[in-house]
């Protein structure tokens, strides 16, 4: 296989340097330039595009965010943001985001390099995830080493049954290009949506302001979790980056409880532990719903909430920027339907009003 083609474009010297040699040590992946400024880029990408673009967006001449709509609306291309994690840096790598940018490379403002050279693999292995990811999926519409804990570090397994109530909640897992699909599905939700709980793989500093956006462009209403919270009707609850997020049950109530723990399926928060929550305190009164993302997060958690009698979806690979974690989900054997993103608001909708409940899927 040809390697991937790599443009760095960031205006630190270090910066350059750092990423530069670090994906030059993996046989698949070629880096063709490292420049210091969306310009410079330009003006390389005349002779040979890349496959992949790391980019910054605090840059002298042109910024990073208008840089990616032009390459967007030009030619569009896989690019992986590497940003401040700072709360100016976390908003404007959102805006990246929502613009069309597949993940973020979150760095500090001091000890860059270090940090970079410590996060060598999670770079490599963003680097390969953007070049197989599907940037078709959001822009059509029809119309580790650390040990590999599970759910069990955070809470056991359902083992109880639980009744049909009026009560009805909708836990979302997702994740790369999670940010995009999201807001397609949350915008077109009106007021009597269920209540809705969702884990989206994102940074710490980076959830609060995801949310906050969303919530300025939803007739729903969005904020970022917090303990105790209660689940309410028109409302999504978003994970905060760096904690765990669990479906509580209190008295006729849900709630989530929101706290640390190791992570999970490598990620915190996880989709794991969300969705077995869910299946435990929920059951057949919640719809599960797995969205656009790398690796298999939420796959056995979504097999243990179809087995405690909920209902189950997961996004089509057509409409997916990468289809991974749908796709293990489907393999576990726990997800009832799989539908295109377009048609998962009309499905909570549905759910909402009891018409999954009485027909299945």
């Amino acid at each position: 296989m040809s390697p991937i083609n790599v443009l760095l474009v960031d205006d630190s010297a270090v910066v350059r340097q750092v990423l530069q040699n670090m994906l030059q040590t993996d046989p698949g992946i070629k880096v063709l330039g490292a420049v210091a400024d969306p310009l410079f880029a330009l003006r390389r990408m005349e002779t040979q595009w890349p496959d992949v673009i790391v980019l910054d967006i605090e840059m002298p001449r042109m910024d990073g965010i208008t840089f990616l709509k032009k390459i967007m609306a030009e030619r569009p291309t896989p690019v992986v943001i590497c940003s401040t994690l700072t709360e100016k840096g976390a908003e404007a790598t959102l805006q990246a985001l929502s613009a069309g940018a597949i993940s973020i490379v979150t760095k500090p403002r001091m000890g860059v390099k270090r940090f970079l050279e410590d996060s060598c693999a999670d770079i490599v292995q963003a680097v390969k995830t953007a070049a197989r990811a599907n940037l078709g999926g959001l822009q059509r519409s029809r119309s580790q080493s650390a040990p590999r804990l599970t759910a069990d570090a955070m809470l056991p397994s359902a083992g109880r049954s639980i009744g049909r109530t009026t009560e009805h909640v909708v836990a979302i897992g997702t994740s790369t290009g999670g940010t995009q699909a999201l807001e397609k599905v949350l915008r077109v939700l009106p007021r009597v949506t269920p209540g809705m709980v969702i884990v989206q793989h994102m940074p710490e500093k980076f959830t609060a302001l995801f949310a906050e956006r969303l919530n300025g462009l939803c007739e729903i209403n969005v904020k970022e979790a917090e303990d105790g919270d209660r689940v309410l009707p028109g409302q999504a609850l978003i994970a905060p980056g760096d904690r765990h997020m669990l479906l509580k049950r209190s008295g006729a109530q849900y709630i989530v409880e929101v706290k640390d723990g190791p992570l999970v399926s490598r990620h915190r928060p996880s989709v794991d532990v969300l969705f077995r929550s869910v299946a435990r305190e929920a059951g057949p009164n919640a719809l599960g719903i797995i969205m656009t993302g790398m690796g298999d997060d939420g796959a056995t958690g979504m097999r243990e909430m179809h087995d405690a009698g909920a209902n189950t979806i997961a996004q089509d690979e057509s409409s997916c920027v990468v289809f991974g974690m749908p796709k293990e989900a489907i393999k576990k054997g726990g997800v009832n339907d799989v539908i295109h993103l377009d048609d998962i608001a009309q499905r909570i909708l549905e759910f909402g009003q009891g018409k999954s409940l009485l027909a299945g899927f």
